[in-house]
């Protein structure tokens, strides 16, 4: 017989569960807002891009080198990587050099690869 572990066989809702939950959730927006943050980090080109800047700011020219990417598409992931605030810059003459935009972005892949790494 084939128990599924995934639904419930009860038919009792835990109402005060449910209430205290419910009190806790963050509005639908801003749950729609985490939904699109996470989204930009489901790419491994985006990915590469950060763990590169966790480990040093860099300009396009570096990044482009390190992933054996063109300038361009670099750019492009950059742009991406801009809207969602996870990288900001710095101009310096005319180089332009980014880096993560704050320690939550570390602590986001860090925390990532910790969890990745436990399981291997």
């Amino acid at each position: 017989m084939d128990k599924r572990i995934d639904t419930c066989s009860c038919n009792i809702i835990h109402d005060e569960i449910v209430n205290e939950v419910k009190k806790k959730m963050p509005e639908e927006e801003v749950l729609f807002d985490l939904a699109e943050f996470f989204k930009v980090f489901g790419d491994s080109t985006r990915i590469k891009i950060m763990y590169a800047l966790f480990e040093h700011e860099m300009c396009v020219c570096d990044i482009a080198a390190l992933l054996n990417m063109t300038q361009s598409a670099v750019s492009h992931q950059l742009r991406v990587l801009k809207q969602a605030r996870l990288v900001k810059y710095r101009k310096e003459g005319k180089v332009v050099y980014y880096s993560l935009n704050d320690e939550h972005i570390k602590d986001i892949v860090k925390e990532g690869l910790e969890h990745i790494n436990e399981g291997r």
